[in-house]
């Protein structure tokens, strides 16, 4: 009984972050971009230092790079026009990723973005608190966050039934997430604005407003 006690008065320290899948630069050279030899996450946040802004910025654009329907124009020439064109043009953007869930306590990852999940559908989580009460976030694994009355229990894999790792929280403590890792979201984009005003002079504008609709994030002002 005093363990089950001290449980309900100590709750597991969850986090949730924006992170955004990534791999290998690959001698990329249009502009600085972190180091990173194996694939990867790389949490989104204001406090990022500009060779990571550079190398999200990158994964992005990669996210998004291939040819557009002939109405969003030809394909510039250089380089540098020719990596962003799918970027700048294409009307519905995808950044792999998502928001992860994290128990701190133990280490374990309760929602993990699987394949073909993206950051631009974060808004799935209000679905849960404010919505429709499910959403489910790629697979491999096939990680799901269903709400339960005023609580909302997070499965690892959905598939491994008897295996998963569960845990179940609040509806107010997920807001309360949901919200801060929106915050991180638009603190990255912020950063994301300076930096291409720096890297990026002749496309700043509209790099940043197409880094925004990639992740359904508010324009920065």
């Amino acid at each position: 009984m005093a363990v089950q006690q001290w449980v309900r008065h100590h709750p597991p320290v969850m986090v949730m972050q924006a992170v955004l899948e990534i791999s290998a630069a690959d001698e990329f050279a249009l502009w600085p971009v972190g180091e990173h030899e194996t694939s990867g996450y790389l949490v989104l946040n204001g406090e990022l230092t500009p060779a990571e802004v550079g190398t999200a910025v990158m994964q992005i654009a990669r996210c998004n790079d291939f040819e557009p329907e002939e109405e969003h124009g030809p394909c510039p020439t250089d380089p540098l026009g020719t990596f962003l064109h799918g970027l700048l043009t294409m009307p519905d953007l995808f950044a792999a990723g998502g928001f992860r869930v994290t128990d701190n306590a133990t280490g374990v990852v309760f929602v993990e973005p699987g394949c073909c999940n993206g950051l631009e559908t974060w808004r799935d989580w209000l679905e849960v608190v404010d919505g429709t009460g499910c959403s489910s976030f790629g697979h491999d694994p096939s990680s799901m966050a269903e709400r339960l009355g005023d609580i909302v229990r997070l499965t690892l894999d959905v598939h491994e039934t008897d295996s998963s790792p569960v845990i179940e929280l609040s509806v107010d403590q997920l807001r309360t997430l949901v919200t801060g890792a929106q915050q991180d979201v638009q603190d990255f984009l912020s950063l994301a604005e300076t930096w291409a005003e720096q890297h990026l002079p002749a496309h700043a504008a509209a790099v940043t407003a197409a880094l925004a609709r990639a992740l359904d994030a508010e324009p920065t002002p």
